[in-house]
């Protein structure tokens, strides 16, 4: 009797050092449990990941916005300082404004200036959708009719592929806002689209003023080497826009209105975080 009492407590003693396992596996069950609250937390950085790329979105967004402001606003007084420094109107029909450092010189003219403004609020729609990739102001005589000076402007966006243009797909006339068109480069349809420009190192907002400053003082030395125009003279600006653009109904097609035989001079570029501007004049060489 003595031995089996002896036995028992034994037993007891293994079945309680059972339990107490049981009791460890239960521990190691909660263990598992917290792995469970690990994995929520994981679906909690999911979460927070997938917000991250809206805020990157909106930031792309935001950065496109700015950026066509700047080079759409260079544009507007680019037109205004090459009809200055052109004399393809007379200099007391211009006024003096401070820009970029510069005393830029803007046509008081009220029907010029409409006439710009309402090339402007189109141009700005199609840089915030990124449609457009060249913009172009050519001098033609009014007495020949010929083209005499051509300044383009090619803007490439950096991290987009650029689609088929539609023909020039926006021309503006001087004399007659509704002959405004758009044009198109022809391009072998077969080709593979150009590869997006890779983007710069972020730049200041004083770096990116510093660099069209020195555009624009090109602009106004240019005269030291353009063939003087003779004559009365008129200007178109053709926009270059993707095919798939909205145009409006006043803005019609043109041709390139190249200059045949003419001399060509690579101007400087400047570039901001989403763009970058190429600037080439052209010109007829004088007889």
């Amino acid at each position: 009797m003595l031995g089996e009492a002896a036995e028992k407590p034994r037993k007891v003693s293994k079945t309680t050092s059972s339990k107490e396992k049981t009791s460890s596996g239960e521990k190691r069950v909660k263990t598992s449990s917290s792995s469970k609250e690990k994995t929520a937390s994981g679906e909690k950085r999911v979460k927070k990941s997938s917000a991250s790329k809206d805020d990157s979105a909106k930031t792309h967004k935001l950065a496109l916005k700015g950026s066509s402001k700047i080079v759409s606003e260079f544009f507007e007084y680019s037109i205004h300082s090459i009809l200055f420094q052109r004399g393809v109107y007379p200099a007391e029909d211009f006024s003096p404004v401070k820009k970029y450092g510069l005393t830029m010189m803007v046509s008081a003219d009220d029907q010029v200036q409409a006439y710009i403004k309402k090339i402007m609020s189109q141009l700005r729609k199609w840089m915030q959708g990124a449609k457009i990739n060249k913009l172009v102001i050519v001098i033609t005589s009014r007495e020949t009719g010929e083209h005499v000076e051509r300044w383009q402007f090619d803007i490439d966006i950096f991290g987009k592929n650029k689609p088929k243009p539609s023909p020039p797909s926006a021309e503006a006339d001087t004399e007659n806002d509704e002959n405004t068109t758009t044009s198109n480069e022809n391009e072998d349809p077969a080709s593979p689209p150009p590869r997006a420009a890779s983007p710069p190192k972020e730049k200041t907002e004083a770096e990116i003023q510093s660099e069209i400053q020195s555009l624009f003082r090109q602009i106004t030395a240019s005269v030291t080497f353009l063939p003087m125009l003779d004559g009365n003279c008129t200007f178109n600006v053709l926009v270059y826009a993707d095919a798939d653009s909205d145009v409006p109904v006043e803005w019609g097609d043109s041709d390139a209105k190249e200059i045949e035989g003419g001399e060509k001079v690579q101007l400087r570029s400047f570039s901001t975080s989403q763009h970058k501007v190429d600037t080439v004049v052209s010109y007829r060489m004088a007889d």
